[in-house]
């Protein structure tokens, strides 16, 4: 009887058991999963470094470069023929003489002869024309007395035609005696430094000899090309009443060479090099071996860079070249909103600090972004970087925002 009791109560009790675990599994299975809620993320931060733009002049300032070179070089050559019996110290290369020094002497004792010959032949010559012009007289008198015949007379006046010429051949030769013997001295034709000397004391120089090269130290010049788009920008002198215009100009081959040497343009070339179509403009520095003038010395065959001063653009914005991005845009931002915008530039100027623009798209008060923004979407607003806080982080690497 207990064995029956008991097995009715485990044929009931353990489908009961099943039952209440599967619906506790089921209930437990069925409550559904709460979501995470996940935070969208801040939004990237634009900051930038800033600079306010203003509407005004801007002094054009084109820049070139060229060689200095002598206005005036010439070779001194001989005239005469003979031996070198002087030499200047100063006809010496690199020496500095001035105009009118004797600079070399060839031996004139053969030229002060011809020139006493010359002056005998002179002599001569007039009393020969003194005694033809008495006895023309004298023919003239006897022939208005019927007691000289036309043919004497004619002969009297052939006479003292001759005895003329003669006086004039004479002149002419006692005046190029005169020079030849002045030409035995070299005289400086102007105040100079020497190039080149190739002749030497004792030398046998004959007429055309070539005795050195020399140059003028007045002044010096310089060729400098101007781009046909500048010239918009520049009054280059075309005529010797034009007014000249400034240029400074700077060593290029030392660059750690702070000297200045102020000159002029004083006139241009009448046509555009042919391969490069460019205009040269020639600038005139004077005193450029600072003979009579306190500064450094230009010399000739220099590299030199140049900055010629041009024409003033009115009612313009200078964008400063560090905030100008690829294919010419900048970054503006609003100072009243700031609020975030990209404009293309076409500048009507542009050199490597600033771009010259005149547009109306543009305010006068508005901020342009010096910061190279990796984000910068249109219409954003922008934190204004201070200069204090510039200042602050000079020094120290960015951290944080990846918007330096």
């Amino acid at each position: 009887m207990k064995q029956r009791f008991f097995a009715l109560l485990v044929r009931i009790i353990l489908p009961a058991c099943i039952l209440a675990g599967g619906w506790y599994g089921f209930r437990q299975l069925s409550v559904p999963i709460e979501e995470e809620v996940v935070e969208p993320p801040e939004p990237t931060k634009v900051r930038s470094r800033v600079e306010l733009l203003e509407l005004g002049s801007y002094q054009v300032h084109i820049e070139t470069n060229g060689l200095v070179s002598a206005h005036n070089q010439v070779a001194l050559s001989a005239e005469v023929t003979g031996r070198v019996v002087m030499i200047n110290p100063e006809f010496e290369v690199g020496r500095f003489f001035n105009e009118g020094d004797v600079l070399l002497k060839i031996d004139d004792r053969d030229y002060k002869t011809l020139l006493r010959i010359a002056e005998q032949e002179v002599r001569r010559s007039e009393a020969a024309l003194d005694l033809a012009s008495a006895a023309k007289k004298r023919m003239e008198q006897l022939a208005a007395q019927d007691s000289a015949s036309l043919v004497e007379l004619e002969a009297s006046r052939s006479m003292y035609v001759q005895a003329e010429n003669d006086v004039e051949v004479a002149s002419a030769n006692l005046d190029q005696a005169q020079r030849d013997l002045e030409r035995t001295e070299i005289v400086a034709p102007f105040s100079g430094r020497v190039v080149s000397r190739v002749i030497g004391l004792g030398e046998l120089i004959t007429v055309g000899m070539i005795l050195g090269d020399v140059f003028a130290v007045d002044y010096a010049e310089v060729r400098l090309p101007v781009a046909t788009r500048d010239l918009n920008f520049l009054r280059l002198p075309e005529r010797e009443s034009d007014p000249p215009l400034d240029v400074t100009l700077r060593d290029s081959i030392n660059p750690n060479n702070e000297a200045e040497w102020s000159g002029q343009i004083v006139r241009t070339e009448g046509a555009l090099d042919p391969n490069s179509l460019e205009l040269f403009a020639i600038a005139r520095i004077p005193d450029p071996f600072a003979l009579h003038r306190d500064g450094s010395v230009l010399r000739i065959g220099q590299p030199v860079s140049a900055t010629i001063r041009g024409g003033k653009l009115e009612n313009v914005i200078a964008i400063p070249r560090d905030s100008v991005r690829s294919l010419n845009q900048v970054h503006l931002i609003d100072p009243a909103t700031n609020k975030l915008r990209t404009r293309k530039l076409n500048p009507i100027w542009s050199d490597e600090n600033y771009m010259i623009v005149r547009d109306q798209n543009i305010n006068s008060g508005d901020y342009v972004a010096t910061t190279m923004l990796v984000y910068a979407p249109e219409g954003a607003v922008v934190e204004i970087i201070s200069d204090l806080e510039t200042e602050s982080l000079a020094g120290h690497p960015p951290v944080g925002d990846p918007t330096p």
